[in-house]
């Protein structure tokens, strides 16, 4: 590309203006031609960078499955260690690339909703599946992974055969086709898009069930054990969502 927009000829010109945003294109309205090009280049260098990585996420599963063309379902959970709400298991099986894709953790809430929103449109199937706070009392949490794991499988496969069955972290031993891969939500498509579809999800609840009990401000805190979470439990007792068996430490008697 010529470092300046005057120099391009018509047909250069048309082929980039599509590619250009809305600030790019005021910039060349107002003359400053090399700093508009300059932007858009920058931009597609970023683009072809995340190209690049996402699909080495795809590569590396697919290298895991060492079968061409077979079937892989990604397993993740969200919400193990939130002392309220639920457990949400998600399980994805995607083939065309879906750009942002990581781990769920690393990405703003904002930036989560989006790429689930790509995922479930692009996606051949998705699922989840959530396990209430008194299920995770009295079964324990391998119990309910393990539970909800074989719900999802169950429901992907009223819809695809899945060949290999890919879970992040260690093993849980629930079906023959399980292979594990450790920090498998930053490495493998499929983890990563089950792991950001589980965490809208819960998500998405913890913030609908807080207007019940303002008291926890589940919308911030999505459950977990921070401070302020903490202090309202000694001071208001346990709501009907929180799991018991994870505030023994602190708990009063429940106020509901």
């Amino acid at each position: 590309m010529q470092e300046n927009f005057k120099n391009l000829n018509s047909k250069e010109a048309i082929e980039l203006l599509p590619n250009l945003s809305d600030s790019d294109l005021k910039l060349i309205i107002d003359g400053d031609y090399k700093k508009a090009v300059i932007a858009s280049a920058k931009r597609e260098v970023k683009k072809r960078e995340e190209i690049k990585r996402v699909k080495a996420l795809y590569d590396f599963q697919e290298t895991i499955a060492a079968k061409p063309g077979c079937t892989i379902l990604g397993l993740d959970e969200v919400g193990r260690g939130p002392l309220a709400g639920p457990l949400t298991v998600g399980g994805v099986v995607i083939k065309e690339i879906v750009l942002g894709l990581n781990d769920s953790k690393k990405l703003s809430a904002k930036k989560r909703e989006e790429v689930a929103k790509d995922i479930k449109e692009k996606a051949i199937t998705y699922k989840t599946f959530s396990i209430p706070p008194s299920y995770i009392d009295q079964l324990g949490m391998t119990e309910c992974l393990k539970r909800a794991f074989a719900n999802v499988v169950k429901q992907i496969e009223e819809e695809v055969k899945v060949d290999i069955i890919l879970l992040d972290g260690n093993p849980l031993y629930f079906d023959s086709r399980e292979v594990n891969v450790i920090k498998g939500d930053s490495k493998c498509a499929s983890i990563s898009a089950a792991s950001i579809v589980a965490k809208v999800e819960r998500d998405t609840y913890m913030e609908s069930i807080s207007d019940k009990y303002p008291e926890y401000n589940f919308v911030s805190n999505k459950g977990y054990g921070t401070s302020e979470h903490i202090d309202a439990i000694k001071k208001y007792g346990l709501s009907p969502i929180h799991r018991k068996s994870f505030c023994t430490s602190f708990m009063q008697e429940t106020l509901f």
